[in-house]
């Protein structure tokens, strides 16, 4: 048996119940937080499993223990070990696996020998206090799956031609992250080009959109983004979002639905990238230039209901970029504030 929290899974605890794993023919692992922590259960449940998915012979049961912390006193000892032991099922355990100084008492409860793995952290040098403390610190101590729930989003969105894509790009290669292109602007192409092939003089105004089409560029923008947050930095920067989509599909069939509106994520920042001064270029793909002026108004009205901070970029690229730069620094510095877990005393 392996208890702990979880309070996130990282390094130390993979090392933990591979080391289990590795000696034993059936682990169970008890993951049991307390309910004021900022994670889910259900979320750790799906990371510990995701992550030791090669090991069938290890299974992961969850439950909230919200007793006090005393390892003084045998009847704070009889409860936390009876939620355990109501968690974990009728089996009898031959080990207790931990890297903490009570791994020997819970051991003597359930009537198992107690074995200790890299009780110093010096394997493994991180622990869950650790990891709460600076996540960025630590990340390469996190699992794929526990990053893609730290990593702070930041959308750029903004009328056609206002330097999105550009701005998107430039962050990443500030900040040496992932960045996520617009997948509307790939099915727009894909789009003209199978008209082209019968009508070779076919333009992007003779491209026919349709309510699933909307749907389509939701799904496909929130899976790679998705896959993207997973082998990420801290930041993970992309070029547009759902509520970017319910705007271009207001321009194109005159409202934007419920099925897309719905699917509304709320990053921790969105850009908006201002028409003023930058140069239209026309590639083939984009409608004109004068309908920027008001997508960037319908832009800046639609975020400002979003409850998502926003920063409007103006001026040239430097500045642009100077001022993205500033409010992702902020957003870093602001830290994750998780809920302290319960502690002796």
């Amino acid at each position: 048996m392996v208890v702990g929290k979880f309070y996130p899974p990282h390094a130390g605890h993979h090392a933990l119940i591979d080391a289990a794993a590795a000696r034993c023919a059936e682990v169970t692992v008890v993951v049991a937080p307390s309910s004021r922590e900022s994670i889910p259960l259900a979320d750790r449940l799906d990371w510990l499993r995701e992550a030791h998915a090669a090991s069938p012979h290890v299974r992961f049961v969850g439950v909230y223990d919200d007793h006090p912390v005393d390892y003084a006193d045998p009847a704070v000892w009889d409860a936390h070990c009876a939620v355990f032991r109501a968690a974990a099922g009728p089996v009898r355990f031959d080990a207790v696996f931990s890297s903490e100084a009570y791994g020997g008492e819970l051991a003597r409860r359930f009537g198992a020998t107690p074995v200790y793995v890299d009780p110093q952290r010096l394997a493994v040098p991180v622990s869950g206090t650790a990891v709460r403390a600076d996540p960025v610190g630590h990340w390469r101590w996190l699992h794929p799956a526990v990053r893609a729930w730290f990593v702070r989003r930041v959308v750029v969105v903004g009328a056609e031609s206002t330097g999105t894509t550009t701005m998107a790009a430039a962050l990443a290669a500030h900040y040496g992250t992932r960045w996520v292109p617009e997948y509307g602007r790939e099915l727009t192409a894909r789009k003209l080009a199978v008209l082209q092939v019968e009508r070779p003089d076919a333009t992007v105004s003779d491209v026919v959109w349709g309510r699933a089409d909307f749907v389509e560029v939701v799904r496909m923008q929130q899976a790679a983004e998705d896959a993207a947050a997973r082998e990420s930095g801290p930041l993970l920067i992309c070029d547009t979002d759902t509520r970017a989509t319910a705007v271009w599909e207001e321009r194109y069939l005159g409202s934007s639905s419920e099925a897309v509106r719905a699917a509304a994520r709320a990053p921790d920042l969105y850009l908006l990238t201002d028409h003023h001064g930058v140069p239209f270029d026309d590639d083939g793909l984009r409608d004109g230039e004068h309908l920027r002026a008001g997508m960037t108004d319908r832009f800046r009205s639609v975020l400002a209901e979003s409850g998502v901070p926003v920063v409007e970029l103006t001026g040239s690229h430097g500045q642009r970029l100077a001022r993205a730069v500033a409010a992702c620094d902020g957003l870093l510095a602001a830290g994750w504030s998780l809920a302290d877990p319960l502690v002796e005393g």
